[in-house]
């Protein structure tokens, strides 16, 4: 074991001198960290405002969406104020979440240094490409190399649905500040996205100046042979590099003081935290085994609160010989439907649960798009769902707390929202559903199955 790690410690140096990012070590579980809670936009956003408004060298950013709004705009002025005093700003989207910057926003941006890349631009909204599904999912901040922000918020207000309109009550999510030995890890983590989302824009680049040169030297030919000889050729518009909209500030040394995040804050001795990622290279299935493996050793409860809640066999199975070794397994999940295909077949798996023991709640004030859970003194908090997309495809990051006070604070958390906004979904009502929703339920089921096996992972989920 220890040859073959110190192989794969080689190996990833060697990669790493070949390509110039830095190899992310495997997560491990480590001592010396405060951390914070952060639940719903009330207090992320005055949170994050306030440690980009401190920052003194870099801020680096990614998002699923970006959407125009005030909660929005608060952090890009905020983004746009660090980078005129000198701060590297960048920032990081999605295509698919985000397919457009929006303009009001892109004009702000584009009139500071601060950068902008998208990662993977959308070019055909309908295209059939498996491809495709492999998104920037991960809400992720690190700050001055102190501070890390991991969690499930979006840079979009919690009273605003871009499908829905405005909601009455805030949506349900959670975040954490971070400080310790984990934001290194962040740190690195973003670079290389960035330097992936750098080399691209790049290629792009050469491949337009190319394009350039060529068309320009077929119309010298064109204008110097006979008129029917040749007609000049067009520039193609192509794929616009997604955006560098500024130079950036030159980076200076790490900040030697940052302020605390508005939250509910846990600094203790014995707290251990870790950087879970999510991607397609390395850390394939990290964050569903560490789940896996959390179940399997509760011995006293488990309560997960997931927005869009499809877990694979695996999962299942775990969850269930939890139930039937005597752990309370309690699962919080969508009451309002926001995407329906996820809805209804969440809902096939209801029979399966319920009959373990498992008791499901549906939380009805608004939209639940945590992605949390509490095992025993273990918990976590991040961006990826229990589902496909997140676990199979996406690029997620989420942040495990090994700690009897921090999990005891975000079980009182979602225990509020199951009270304050919580409907049990009953065995009894449940089989008695109509045949109607029954058809729904197991048609979504096949689609999303369907989707898995396109995807090219069905045997592995």
């Amino acid at each position: 074991m220890a040859g073959a790690a110190a192989r794969g410690t080689r190996l990833a140096r060697a990669v790493s001198r070949v390509t110039g990012r830095a190899v992310l070590a495997a997560p491990t579980l480590r001592a010396g960290h405060a951390i914070e809670l952060l639940e719903c936009g009330a207090v992320f956003f005055p949170a994050l405002e306030a440690a980009i408004d401190a920052a003194r060298s870099e801020v680096h950013l990614e998002t699923y969406i970006l959407h125009d709004d005030a909660s929005a705009r608060r952090v890009i002025h905020a983004l746009v104020r660090a980078a005129s005093r000198g701060v590297a700003v960048r920032l990081a989207v999605d295509g698919f979440g985000t397919p457009r910057v929006p303009p009001g926003l892109a004009h702000i941006i584009g009139d500071s240094t601060m950068q902008l890349r998208v990662f993977r631009p959308e070019k055909h909204r309908f295209a059939l490409d498996r491809r495709r599904l492999r998104r920037l999912h991960r809400k992720l901040v690190v700050i001055d190399q102190e501070l890390a922000i991991v969690g499930g918020i979006n840079l979009l207000d919690d009273l605003i649905d871009p499908n829905h309109g405005v909601l009455e009550q805030p949506r349900l999510d959670f975040a954490v500040a971070v400080r310790g030995p984990l934001v290194g890890d962040a740190l690195r983590a973003v670079r290389r996205v960035w330097h992936e989302l750098e080399s691209r824009a790049s290629l792009r680049r050469w491949l337009a100046e190319e394009t350039g040169r060529a068309a320009s030297h077929l119309a010298q030919i064109a204008v110097a042979s006979p008129p029917a000889a040749a007609e000049p050729l067009s520039r193609p518009s192509g794929d616009a590099p997604p955006g560098h909209l500024g130079s950036g500030a030159a980076g200076h040394e790490a900040s030697q003081a940052m302020p605390r995040a508005a939250g509910d804050g846990v600094a203790a001795p014995g707290l251990q935290a870790m950087l879970l990622l999510r991607d397609n290279f390395r850390f394939r299935r990290t964050i569903e085994h560490e789940y896996l493996s959390a179940i399997a050793a509760a011995r006293r409860e488990i309560l997960i609160a997931n927005a869009y809640f499809f877990p694979g066999l695996r999962l299942r199975r775990a969850l269930t010989d939890a139930a039937r070794r005597g752990v309370q397994v309690t699962l919080l999940l969508q009451g309002r439907v926001e995407y329906r295909l996820q809805h209804y077949a969440s809902q096939a798996l209801y029979d399966e649960m319920l009959g373990a023991g498992i008791s499901i709640i549906e939380y009805k004030t608004s939209f639940l798009h945590a992605k949390v859970a509490v095992i025993d003194d273990w918990a976590t908090v991040g961006s990826s769902n229990i589902d496909p997309f997140s676990l199979l495809l996406a690029r997620e990051a989420n942040v495990v707390v090994r700690d009897a006070d921090f999990a005891r604070h975000l079980r009182t958390r979602l225990v509020a929202a199951i009270e304050g906004g919580g409907r049990p979904v009953l065995a009894l009502h449940h089989a008695r559903r109509s045949l109607p929703v029954r058809l729904m339920n197991w048609c979504a089921f096949g689609l999303l199955r369907a989707g898995v096996a396109l995807s090219g992972r069905a045997t592995r989920y």
